[in-house]
């Protein structure tokens, strides 16, 4: 008895030894094979929003032309007639909130980048889980439209919570 748990924590470890790969500037593809079955919308909007890499980024903007981080939210999840608030901030009170190990394809994440304000200013969606990694799209002012790992120590710290609104 005592072997068999040994080897299953010795198992259970292993599983969860990912290498945390960065994935900013590398493009993530198109795709449905992720880790979690997402619903069928959660995949659509991502696809869609992942169509978005490489927009420049425009304060306001909504379009290929340029595009901020609420922006790239917004309009994926419109495109599915799924209606958000403009504004981070305001996303960050919509569905409910869930534990970053729950997160799935689909799911939102939200960002204080701003220390001295304490405010959600930042928001990202989830578009790739696989072990010990959450890959999102978002939008930097200095590079654009991106996917980013929240294992990067910059937006770990910055991680404020995760939310699910569908």
């Amino acid at each position: 008895m005592i072997k068999k748990i040994l080897l299953l924590l010795i198992i259970a470890s292993l599983a969860s030894c990912g290498s945390s790969r960065k994935v900013a500037n590398q493009k993530i593809k198109k795709s449905s094979s992720y880790k979690y079955d997402p619903v069928p919308e959660a995949t659509r909007i991502t696809n869609y929003a992942l169509g978005f890499q490489g927009t420049r980024y425009k304060y306001g903007g909504t379009t290929k032309k340029g595009m901020d981080c609420s922006g790239l939210i917004y309009t994926s999840f419109q495109k599915e007639g799924i209606q958000l608030p403009r504004v981070s901030r305001d996303m960050a009170k919509q569905g409910y909130k869930i534990h970053t190990n729950q997160v799935n394809v689909g799911d939102l994440l939200f960002f204080q980048t701003n220390k001295s304000r304490k405010v959600i200013n930042h928001v990202g969606l989830v578009v790739e889980i696989v072990p010990g990694n959450v890959s999102f799209i978002h939008s930097t002012t200095s590079r654009g439209v991106i996917v980013s790992s929240l294992n990067e120590k910059y937006w770990n710290s910055a991680y404020v919570m995760a939310r699910r609104v569908f």
